[in-house]
């Protein structure tokens, strides 16, 4: 027993020196992120320890998510890689080919919310903080800044650090890759949006790539959110509920 629990100790010390330190620490440092995450930056961590409702618990999970899923991976690039942020798609990259994609991305999204919201889960869903978005403009305006700050951090952690952290290994599998947990991300969401999100992360994964910043699809996915929060607030005011 004993050369036996040897030999395999000694094929596993093998089989780790194998692996290379930049990626193996981006893939372990992933689900420690989404840890923290989950368990601090919720909502429901909030209202237990601090009560409030369900705007402000919402508040709380986008500011601190946001800053969680950029400080964490920021931290590791520049004290760990010794890199710039700059070497993970921080950096405005091409900026022709990223509005361009942006707005056309853009335009084709609009009309697909707009189809979309007029189902009765999405009504329910959005806006996420909750009844008084839709009463009050200067809260909703406030809201849609939070939502800035968590898409930063979001598209950070999958566009930036993951997908260019990954990108020198394992060169264009890293899209899908980065691809797979923000689905996985999406779990709880409306289904068309569940669905959607396979081939958003992909779209959004190539976009970065090209246009050599995460920048772009961190303008686009915040634009996204925006449209569908005002949609769904605009039919609310009117109870319309209707594609046409």
């Amino acid at each position: 027993m004993r050369l036996f629990i040897k030999s395999e100790l000694q094929k596993f010390k093998e089989a780790i020196s194998t692996l290379e330190f930049k990626p193996t620490v981006i893939l372990v440092s992933i689900p420690f992120i989404i840890f923290i995450s989950v368990i601090i930056a919720n909502p429901y961590f909030y209202i237990k320890v601090f009560g409030g409702d369900k705007f402000e618990s919402r508040v709380y999970w986008l500011l601190a998510d946001g800053i969680i899923m950029f400080i964490i991976p920021a931290l590791i690039i520049i004290l760990l890689f010794r890199e710039k942020l700059s070497n993970f798609g921080f950096r405005l990259g091409d900026i022709k080919f990223g509005f361009i994609t942006l707005g056309l991305f853009l335009l084709v999204m609009i009309p697909i919310i707009w189809i979309v919201s007029a189902s009765e889960s999405f009504a329910i869903a959005y806006p996420q903080g909750g009844q008084k978005l839709k009463e009050n403009p200067s809260l909703l305006i406030f809201y849609e800044f939070c939502i800035l700050v968590y898409m930063f951090g979001w598209e950070f952690l999958w566009r930036g650090f993951t997908l260019f952290g990954l990108f020198d290994k394992f060169g264009y599998y890293a899209i899908l890759i980065q691809m797979i947990p923000f689905f996985i991300l999406h779990r709880g969401k409306p289904e068309l949006e569940l669905f959607a999100s396979i081939f958003a992360g992909i779209v959004l994964g190539i976009q970065a790539l090209r246009s050599r910043s995460f920048i772009y699809s961190w303008i686009l996915h915040w634009l996204v959110m925006v449209s569908i929060d005002l949609i769904s607030v605009l039919r609310y005011k009117l109870n319309f509920y209707k594609i046409i």
